[in-house]
């Protein structure tokens, strides 16, 4: 006789799934699903050590749900060391709702996605990502109130993009110092990759700065627009990595710094606010240095927008917000003192700052 497994089991014992999930010892993963709405989700839960879990919701049309999974665990895994790095009282936490944001979303289903992250009891809180924006969290906080990100004119901080911008600015800046032994940016090459919220104000900041900044785009319209409003060249995808550049910005998805791309970049530093830009943290990170670029670590140059929204859980004050997220230059250069006089990589040099944190507040806790 046959036996047919439910699609549940399938699922469950499919292989490489809970492999992944150990490998990056995260502590929950969650999948939701609504028929009804269309809402296809994944909320990963790494690290509760400092605190509640804190990150956005991507919305994205993955290839496949695999690739899903991977995203969402490492962007989780990359928020714990984000929020331990810049002394916040935060856990890493992520989430992805599977489909096209352009054509998907509907009120149904973000609210529908507010009362799966309700049903979470606050160990996990959400706010903005790649394709969601102030109105999706408007929605979600409708059914829930662990999100953050939530419009100005209901009491939250609105969009954090602007104030992600403007800690990748100065990380940049401290790079630069870093590199040359000043943060001028007058003359600098930049090349821009992804021009969403981030990516807009990143650059806006650049021009204004005196940097000939270079821009591109997944959406060819995006790339117009930004050389009419910012008077900046502008190049095909498949392109950026053979451009002449002093910095590299990635501010769009993950892994754009792998065996191929990193032979192909012209440039002096890596310095953007896209997450988990190494494919490999070690392997990466070292082919780096062996090409003798300058890596700002993703957690700690882009951990403006985190700053901003945690804002929201102690009552929001944009000068404390600011001054928190203008600590991200010096942290910088901290990290860069750490790895030349420990001979390892940036990233390294970051995740031993973020770790040694973690750990000191695991063993507090142990205590109480």
């Amino acid at each position: 006789m046959t036996v047919v497994k439910s699609k549940v089991e399938a699922a469950i014992q499919s292989p490489g799934i809970f492999e992944q999930i150990s490998g990056y010892d995260h502590e929950q993963v969650v999948f939701f699903n609504d028929k009804a709405s269309g809402l296809k989700s994944i909320v990963a839960i790494h690290n509760t050590v400092l605190g509640p879990a804190l990150g956005g919701t991507r919305f994205w049309n993955y290839n496949n749900e695999a690739e899903a999974i991977n995203d969402v665990l490492r962007l989780s895994r990359g928020m714990t060391f984000k929020a331990a790095a810049a002394g916040l009282n935060l856990g890493g936490g992520k989430a992805v709702i599977i489909g096209n944001s352009r054509t998907d979303k509907s009120e149904a289903m973000m609210r529908r996605y507010g009362k799966f992250i309700e049903s979470l009891g606050g160990k996990y809180i959400t706010a903005e990502d790649v394709g969601t924006s102030t109105r999706d969290m408007e929605w979600i906080s409708l059914e829930t109130e662990h999100v953050t990100g939530i419009p100005e004119n209901m009491g939250g901080s609105g969009d954090p993009s602007p104030v992600t911008a403007y800690g990748t600015f100065l990380g940049v800046k401290a790079s630069v110092k870093e590199m040359y032994g000043n943060d001028d940016l007058s003359g600098k090459k930049v090349m821009v990759q992804g021009t969403g919220h981030v990516g807009e104000v990143l650059v806006k900041h650049l021009v204004e700065a005196g940097a000939k900044v270079t821009v591109t785009d997944i959406h060819a319209d995006r790339i117009q627009y930004m050389i009419k409003t910012y008077k900046v060249a502008g190049v095909e995808p498949d392109a950026v990595y053979d451009v002449d550049m002093d910095i590299y910005a990635p501010c769009a998805l993950g892994a754009t710094l792998n065996d191929d791309n990193i032979e192909r970049l012209k440039c002096n530093i890596v310095a953007g606010a896209a997450n988990n830009q190494l494919a490999d943290e070690v392997v990466h990170g070292n082919l780096l240095i062996e090409k003798g670029i300058l890596y700002a670590p993703d957690f700690v140059i882009n951990a403006g927008g985190l700053i901003n929204v945690s804002g929201e859980l102690e009552g929001y004050n944009r000068e404390r917000v600011m001054s928190q997220t203008e600590r991200i230059y010096e942290r910088l250069l901290e990290i860069f003192s750490i790895a030349k006089a420990s001979n390892i990589t940036t990233q390294q040099a970051a995740m031993q700052m973020a770790n040694a944190r973690l750990k000191d507040i695991a063993s507090l806790n142990a205590r109480l």
